[in-house]
């Protein structure tokens, strides 16, 4: 019964840890098209490099691409440092183990992002649900992908 309550409290922290996440990516990619974006483009903007790779919006809009990357990195960081030591309670923090363990778990990351990806694709275009509940579903099943992977190959018990 131990190992059960253990689980589900680990279930709770690490979606509602998830949501934070969520929430912490909005703000900054809004924090990046409202003032970071603008005032990098104001000041640094003649830069050839920084107008072509920053505040260019053709053919792509790369100020939200660059506040996206940003935010993802940001958040996969904090996610990662937040689920080890609260989530799945590891203590060690040996640069060798923590390193694998951050490999793995932004390996996890990607193929549990591209799960999302599909799965909110397939619901959106070939079954007609509406943007939001498929993000949610997406999201949802994509968290539920990586709690597992997290806990069976990442933040395995000592």
């Amino acid at each position: 019964m131990n190992e059960n309550n253990s689980i589900h409290k680990q279930v709770i922290l690490y979606f509602s840890f998830a949501v934070c996440m969520i929430i912490l990516n909005y703000i900054i990619q809004k924090s990046n098209q409202i003032y970071f974006s603008t005032i990098i483009c104001q000041n640094f903007g003649h830069f050839e490099l920084i107008q072509m790779f920053y505040c260019s919006k053709e053919p792509y809009n790369m100020p939200e691409l660059i506040g996206s990357i940003v935010a993802v990195g940001v958040n996969y960081i904090f996610k990662f440092i937040l689920d080890k030591f609260i989530v799945f309670k590891k203590k060690a923090i040996e640069f060798k183990e923590t390193s694998r363990e951050f490999l793995k778990y932004f390996g996890f990351a990607i193929i549990t992002t591209l799960e999302n990806i599909g799965i909110q694709f397939l619901l959106t275009n070939f079954f007609g649900t509406p943007l939001e509940i498929s993000m949610v579903v997406a999201l949802t099943i994509g968290y539920l992908t990586k709690f597992l992977l997290d806990r069976k190959y990442v933040f395995i018990k000592e």
